[in-house]
């Protein structure tokens, strides 16, 4: 349901942040690191599912507009995530 924008304290920009100033550039992270990462927080951080959802929806979309700002690595296995990096 909306929300007047009067019931809240605070109002932020909606700022997305670019790949460089997230992520280490001799490092490579799976997507979920990454999302991690995009919200302040440790790699290894452990998060519920339904958190951990949340959180890809917005980081699929910000790697595919960045797209040219990154490099891709295979998985050592077909059950685990590739690794991402910068180019």
């Amino acid at each position: 349901m909306p929300q007047p924008k009067s019931a809240f304290d605070r109002l932020r920009p909606l700022d997305f942040r670019r790949p460089d100033e997230v992520l280490d550039e001799s490092e490579m992270y799976t997507v979920y690191e990454i999302s991690r990462l995009l919200q302040g927080l440790d790699p290894d951080t452990e998060l519920d599912v339904e958190t951990e959802d949340v959180l890809l929806i917005w980081t699929i979309p910000w790697m595919i507009e960045n797209a040219e700002e990154f490099c891709f690595a295979d998985p050592d296995r077909d059950d685990e995530p590739g690794y991402y990096g910068l180019r």
